[in-house]
């Protein structure tokens, strides 16, 4: 933390708020407080019965991410993409069950602010990035990838996506400053990355402004089509991500008015044949795009497989050799 501290230096000192961190903070403090007043109530009482509320209050969402898992299975089983297998499933639900406390209880509500957006131009010889997170999340849960860039030298800047439950078509403000932002730093259009929601809202800003240039937008497990558990969404940006749903459907429209052909050349879209939130599998890919199977990966922790970090950040290396990727659109 130290070092991550040190490293701010010559880093944007303005901290965009989050919301969402502040509700994270007081559901982890929360649960805390819990398990220890249950801990203390039933301890003299039933060791027992205080060891299994202890269980199930810290680590409940395992069966959660379980049953998402069998129904993932489930839907998947007519789709294109080759099956997970059982094996390859339970590996999925021991990745998600060991990140996403880190993800969710850690950097996120308590480490968000950590490792801030860069704002002063650089000689850097590649595109800067602009993370784009995804439901439920805020810019802590791109640290890794943050780590990485400022280890190589790379400018990035990053969102919250906010109203958190909010209109994704809302979002597309904040994309168009954060994709402002990392032009200046660089002179060149950036490389998008973006995790689950925060494709679609990459979209939504694309079909805005056709104009925009980005040297490529790089989507990680996110929901191009929908996902089955949509259905059960009463949010508006959930409900927008329904198995081919009405703002699906327009989205795709104002895409095709700007570009009939070739939407979608410079997308990247990562997917996963045993993710357990963007199911059937085959939604996370795109019609002409770089679509790239990451069998036996999780949802949260597919953003934070190797081959998806190194590869995506290939693409930074390759621009910086070509100067082609000025005029990408």
């Amino acid at each position: 933390m130290i070092s991550e501290t040190r490293a701010c230096i010559g880093r944007s000192t303005e901290l965009r708020s989050s919301r969402l961190a502040r509700l994270q903070q007081a559901l982890v403090l929360g649960a805390l407080v819990f398990t220890l007043a249950w801990l203390g109530f039933w301890w003299s009482r039933s060791p027992v019965i205080a060891v299994v509320g202890v269980v199930l209050s810290l680590g409940g969402y395992a069966l959660v991410l379980g049953l998402e898992g069998v129904a993932a299975a489930w839907v998947n089983r007519q789709d294109p993409s080759p099956p997970a297998g059982w094996r390859g499933l339970a590996g999925a639900w021991w990745q998600e069950v060991r990140v996403a406390p880190v993800v969710f209880a850690w950097r996120q509500p308590f480490r968000w602010a950590s490792l801030p957006d860069d704002t002063e131009p650089t000689e850097a010889d590649t595109p800067a990035v602009v993370f784009v997170h995804g439901f439920v999340c805020n810019r802590g849960f791109w640290l890794p990838w943050m780590r990485q860039l400022r280890a190589r030298g790379i400018p990035y800047v990053s969102v919250n996506l906010e109203p958190v439950f909010g209109d994704i078509d809302d979002y597309i403000p904040l994309i168009e400053d954060a994709v402002r932002r990392a032009h200046e730093l660089t002179g060149r259009p950036p490389l998008l990355v973006c995790h689950s929601m925060g494709g679609l809202a990459a979209r939504a800003w694309k079909a805005a402004s056709p104009g925009a240039a980005v040297h490529a937008v790089v989507t990680i497990g996110s929901p191009h089509r929908g996902t089955w558990l949509g259905h059960f969404s009463r949010v508006a940006n959930g409900r927008q991500m329904r198995l081919d749903g009405g703002w699906l459907r327009a989205l795709e429209e104002r895409e095709a008015r700007h570009a009939p052909t070739g939407a979608y050349t410079n997308f990247v879209c990562w997917y996963s044949n045993a993710d357990n939130i963007v199911f059937p599998a085959s939604t996370a890919t795109l019609p002409g795009a770089d679509n790239r199977l990451v069998p036996g990966a999780a949802h949260v922790a597919m953003a934070f497989q190797p081959r998806v970090m190194d590869e995506s950040l290939a693409m930074l290396a390759s621009a910086g050799r070509s100067p082609s990727e000025r005029t990408a659109s």
